[in-house]
């Protein structure tokens, strides 16, 4: 099993003629043959798009209509961080089930009114600002290197791309494997949250244990931790393993993401550091040691 997304998936591409769109779309195709189904172009419906080695989409004008003509589910957005918002906020009116937004960079206001829209509708949105959402040997949606992926039992869930892509690649060498790796992204609005992932890998059986990796700034970690605590308590409860990036990051400061800053005393690694061992996850003492971490926990 996995979680939001399997074999069966069928993608639209928001951006898909674009450098970044293009590229990624070729990996994804690669990758066990991800459904990538189509692209989005308000001025280019009705051609096709042609990858590097003669990869061939057809190109909708809207999402709407390249949702009723292919049957998509699911949809990736790699449009510029001016036109984001409204990318996404296309594919919510189109009731796409479930979007991924990897665009950095977009306004915070522009996410206000997105997530506004989006609380009332039928979508789930994975991002902004996120690397993504990968099922091993099943389907790529978005820049996590294909690669380092091994089917298995762990379920990843990180605020960081680069350190979603170092537990995978942990987890892996250490013959874990993985059921499904999820970027949240790391900007203050976003689609979904730690505890939305975490909920849905306490519920899938193939996923035995756990990895969640936050930042510093906001209160997301603490949230989850205390959701972990209450699920604990009603006898739901996996091994996990954590860590915390930015542990020296000077509070009142931005460091990385637009999510990470530190102020008030609140938002800081010890706090979350404090929150997630009182939930029962052993916090690594560095993200070189995640793989090996969880083996401990696994091993009691």
């Amino acid at each position: 099993m996995s979680i939001l997304v399997n074999k069966n998936t069928k993608v639209l591409v928001q951006g898909l003629t674009g450098k970044t769109g293009t590229f990624h779309t070729e990996q994804a195709l690669a990758y066990y043959g991800t459904q990538m189904v189509g692209g989005i172009h308000p001025k280019k419906g009705g051609e096709n798009w042609t990858g590097s080695k003669g990869e061939s989409l057809p190109i909708f004008a809207t999402v709407a209509e390249a949702k009723e003509k292919t049957g998509a589910d699911a949809s990736v957005i790699y449009v510029p961080p001016a036109g984001a918002a409204d990318a996404i906020i296309e594919a919510i009116d189109a009731e796409i089930s479930f979007i991924t937004c990897i665009t950095e960079g977009i306004p915070v206001m522009d996410m206000v009114r997105v997530k506004a829209k989006l609380d009332k509708s039928k979508s789930r949105l994975l991002g902004p600002n996120c690397p993504g959402i990968l099922t091993p040997e099943e389907c790529k949606i978005g820049i996590m290197p294909g690669s380092i992926f091994r089917k298995g039992s762990v379920g990843i869930v990180s605020r960081s791309g680069t350190l979603t892509y170092e537990a995978v690649f942990q987890t892996s060498n250490e013959g874990l494997g993985q059921t499904t790796a999820v970027g949240i992204g790391g900007d203050p609005v976003k689609g979904t949250e730690f505890i939305d992932v975490l909920e849905m890998f306490l519920a899938d059986e193939a996923t035995t244990s756990i990895i969640m990796i936050g930042e510093i700034g906001g209160a997301a970690e603490e949230e989850a931790a205390q959701f972990l605590i209450d699920e604990a308590k009603k006898g739901r409860k996996k091994p996990m393993a954590g860590f915390i990036a930015g542990r020296t990051a000077p509070k009142g400061r931005t460091m990385g993401h637009a999510g990470a800053v530190v102020s008030g005393g609140k938002g800081d690694a010890e706090s979350k550091i404090e929150a997630m061992e009182a939930a029962g996850i052993k916090v690594s003492p560095s993200p070189a040691r995640l793989g090996k971490t969880l083996v401990e926990v696994l091993k009691g």
